[in-house]
């Protein structure tokens, strides 16, 4: 990265502070806009209504950044292959419930906006939601840059809420996609790419789990 002061490197408090801050916010962003968390929470919002799904899928980004702080840099030193292997039988168990599902709808198309969103509180939907992501982020690549960018500034909560205020916003721009895509496209088509996607991370995990 081009940011070359670090805690001690002579900034003030509040530029060092807004410096950790920008550099968590820009390297997470950047990360997670084309990762499994948006392609999850746009599946989750076909699903459930919006705001449950975002309150969820927040709370679940504001934990995990709070372990990721917490840890530092340790959790760079967790066993790849441990990881990847989790996280590829967490994703297969997400694919087969959503293909499931996508591939049984099918006499569900004349529903209208009934057969859209299953008919569940607003607390499960949301803690589904928090359950997902938060499972989903585990030895992910902002977890582990959360890290790093902690133990490299020293300053844990300016990098812990830069991280949360990226993922949050990549959350908000996949609810927006997600609602934009649930007018327009029947939800068991959308279920169905989620599950083959879903599938696919499980299998580049379980190949890194393999191969690693």
């Amino acid at each position: 990265m081009l940011l070359s002061s670090g805690p001690d490197g002579g900034n003030s408090p509040v530029g060092n502070w807004l410096l950790a801050f920008v550099s968590a916010f820009g390297l997470v962003f950047l990360v997670e806009l084309p990762d499994k968390t948006l392609v999850a929470t746009l599946v989750l919002t076909t699903r459930y209504r919006a705001l449950p799904v975002f309150v969820g899928v927040v709370a679940a980004f504001a934990v995990q950044c709070v372990i990721a702080v917490l840890f530092g840099s340790v959790l760079t030193l967790l066993p790849d292959r441990a990881v990847a292997g989790v996280v590829a039988l967490l994703f297969a168990i997400g694919a087969f419930f959503l293909l499931r599902e996508g591939f049984g709808n099918d006499d569900d198309d004349g529903d209208g906006e009934n057969g859209r969103h299953l008919t569940v509180s607003f607390a499960r939907a949301a803690l589904t939601s928090f359950g997902v992501l938060f499972a989903a982020e585990w030895g992910d690549a902002s977890q582990l840059a959360t890290a790093g960018l902690t133990a490299r500034y020293g300053n844990p909560i300016a990098v812990g809420l830069g991280a949360w205020v990226a993922l949050a916003t990549v959350a908000g721009i996949a609810v927006l996609i997600g609602q934009r895509i649930r007018d327009r496209i029947k939800p068991h088509l959308v279920q169905r790419v989620g599950g083959f996607v879903f599938a696919a991370f499980a299998l580049i995990a379980l190949w890194e789990a393999i191969s690693g």
